[in-house]
């Protein structure tokens, strides 16, 4: 097994590089000496290395008293591989290799597949036992899937700024469950996505620069403490998403960089050898590299139970550089097909979700049809239009009308998530209400219409933590959310709103079930620029949504929106209500059709619509319509039945 897994490693095929690489607690058996009958067991730990071009190595930690005499590593394949037992160790240890490298200096470097790690400022490996977590989250993994026609509402979260540090310390992952999951069940999200927690030095890269690929951020905890995190989130019904960064990595010498003397896991070019962050760029060309990085992403999927990768950066590697004038990086892009592949063989119910600013096309489509074989991708466009649109002043509005029409004109290309992530937050662009046009009531109008927005467009969502309090400062990885804003009614309001929103989005089929197809979609107010008035419609068996929005401050009292079905609408949702912090323009009773619409739809509805509102509107589909549904659903059917039939006689007959 160990030599099929580093034969596999070195053709850039496995993704069980952990359980051969690094330190692995084990037994060594030695075998009877005559004239004892029995062998001798002795318990330690197993330390192998793959390091091509580095001699006389050595394994160093708190044991041997950093003695690079006392536990030499013998080269046991001529492809690089270094090993060593010793007996007696345990957990929490630290470590290093410490050798000769390709150029005669000696180097002592961390494990590149160490499971643990000191905090920094200290560089050290830590040897960790990984196996034995009592997982208790059977009923969960048994039912995930990839959440195709289902609601997906992301939570993004870093760790260590959600509630802030405990007595001058990071809260342990224990301590961030202990809060988090009585918020999301109250704020109604369905899924966590952590900010990167692989072992990385400097606090303000925010974990997209690691120089430890397997080993869990030490800031919050140890491993176990990370599965407790994912597995009580489970058992609450949580989903729980890892951002990875497999691009790039930190510049530091004690880690993956310049590792033998050699650019073992960097690009050699000295043109691609570092990226627009100033980190190194991974050579994704590289078949041990491509293993070493696809194994860390299924390391995290096995052991801690993860239920989806977010890939950052996919522009980086489709693309030279992250330029599109550069061309395709095929190496990268072979590399991005066969970890996507090779994770879905090991885990067909685990997501694979693209972080891409690119038109690079098929990032979701499936690889048997030549695609990468995501099954969701960030749409970016969206997010930049968007927020672009409602930072503008409304008597501009008309002429940026394209803005809020065109995603629909490339959506069903792809599986698109529509993110409101940490990075609109930061580095001086101001959070999502300070995008936000107009006065301070208006900047809370827009951005109560900007959510009610995103979860009515298609698509999967995702909010970055805070966005849901409202707040005008930046996020800052040092400091805590602002929770007291919360005593405030008007940020209070739109985190109520938030929540009311993720609550609509889980009982209405018309706002996930096939939302990628569509025959689900239609506009019914789409050419209004003049008075930036936008309506569409989305319908899935017994529920049909129209959603209107008021881009402006102006105000109607029977203003005429068009609608596919002559009916009864109910006001499901407003977001000029007071609850929400609005002047409550909304229509509170059941409103009726008529024949003829705006913009050549067979009806309309007269409606209230207020300034800057956002509503949602829903159809009553009566028990004769649901029976003519239903009888044409038997028809159908029976006539597929009839003609298998017919298909199987003939097939008898010949």
């Amino acid at each position: 097994m160990a030599y099929g897994i580093l034969y596999d490693y070195l053709t850039g095929q496995t993704i069980e590089a952990f359980r051969y690489f690094g330190a692995h607690f084990g037994t060594l058996e030695i075998p009877p000496v005559p004239p004892k009958k029995r062998g001798q067991k002795i318990e330690g730990v197993y330390f192998r290395l793959y390091a091509p071009l580095a001699s006389d190595v050595s394994v160093i930690g708190e044991w041997n008293n950093w003695d690079v005499r006392a536990n030499k590593m013998q080269k046991i394949d001529e492809a690089g591989v270094f090993e060593t037992f010793v007996p007696g160790l345990h957990d929490y240890q630290s470590y290093k290799f410490h050798f000769k490298n390709a150029r005669g200096e000696y180097v002592d470097k961390a494990d590149p597949f160490a499971f643990y790690s000191e905090l920094r400022p200290q560089t050290c490996s830590r040897l960790y036992d990984i196996e034995g977590f009592p997982w208790l989250d059977d009923e969960w993994m048994k039912k995930r899937d990839r959440n195709f026609d289902k609601a997906m509402s992301i939570y993004e979260m870093h760790l260590g700024s959600w509630q802030g540090k405990i007595d001058n310390r990071y809260p342990s992952y224990e301590e961030v469950a202990d809060r988090l999951i009585p918020y999301l069940q109250e704020t109604g999200f369905t899924h966590v996505e952590i900010m990167p927690i692989t072992q990385y030095p400097f606090d303000g890269s925010w974990g997209y620069q690691a120089t430890g690929f397997y080993s869990v951020d030490s800031r919050y905890g140890n491993p176990k403490q990370l599965m407790s995190f994912v597995d009580r989130l489970h058992r609450a019904g949580f989903g729980v998403i890892l951002d990875f960064a497999p691009v790039h990595f930190a510049t530091d010498y004690y880690a993956l960089r310049d590792f033998d003397g050699s650019c073992l896991y960097e690009y050699a070019f000295p043109e691609h050898t570092f990226s627009p962050w100033g980190s190194c760029q991974f050579d994704l060309g590289k078949d041990p590299v491509r293993s070493f990085l696809m194994s860390a992403m299924n390391y995290f999927l096995t052991y801690f139970h993860f239920d989806g990768i977010r890939v950052d950066a996919v522009s980086n590697i489709v693309y030279w550089d992250g330029n599109k004038a550069n061309g395709e990086n095929t190496g990268a892009t072979e590399f991005i097909r066969r970890l996507n592949g090779k994770i879905h063989y090991a885990h067909p119910d685990v997501m694979m979700i693209a972080e891409d600013s690119t038109d690079f096309v098929g990032v979701t489509k499936p690889l048997e049809y030549g695609g990468l074989g995501f099954d969701y991708k960030w749409d970016l466009g969206w997010m930049n239009d968007t927020l672009k649109y409602y930072s503008k002043d409304p008597i501009y509005k008309k002429w940026e009308h394209n803005k809020l029409t065109f995603s629909m004109a490339y959506f069903f290309s792809e599986n698109f998530l529509l993110p409101l992530s940490h990075d609109e937050v930061v580095h001086g662009k101001g959070t999502l209400i300070n995008k936000m046009f107009g006065d301070y009531d208006t900047k809370f109008a827009l951005l109560r219409n900007l959510y009610t927005y995103q979860f009515a467009h298609p698509g999967k969502k995702l909010n970055f933590m805070g966005n849901e309090l409202a707040s005008f400062d930046e996020w800052n990885e040092q400091k805590s959310l602002p929770w007291n804003l919360l005593s405030f009614p008007k940020h209070d309001s739109v985190r109520r709103l938030l929540r009311d929103l993720n609550l609509i989005y889980q009982s209405e089929d018309a706002m996930k079930f096939e939302e990628y197809n569509p025959a689900h979609f239609q506009w019914t107010m789409v050419d209004n620029a003049e008075q930036s008035v936008f309506a569409f419609e989305r319908e899935a068996g017994d529920s049909d949504l129209l959603f209107v929005f008021n881009m402006t401050p102006n105000y109607y009292d029977g203003y005429e929106v068009g609608c596919m079905h002559d009916g009864i609408y109910d006001e499901l949702f407003n977001s000029d209500k007071d609850v929400y912090g609005g002047w409550n323009n909304y229509n509170g009773l059941p409103l009726t059709s008529y024949p003829g619409g705006p913009e050549n739809r067979p009806h309309h509805l007269s409606i209230k619509l207020g300034s800057y509102a956002a509503m949602i509107f829903k159809r009553r589909i009566v028990k004769e319509e649901k029976s003519r549904e239903k009888e044409t659903t038997r028809v159908k059917k029976t006539s597929r039945s009839s003609k298998k039939k017919v298909v199987s006689l003939n097939a008898k007959k010949k």
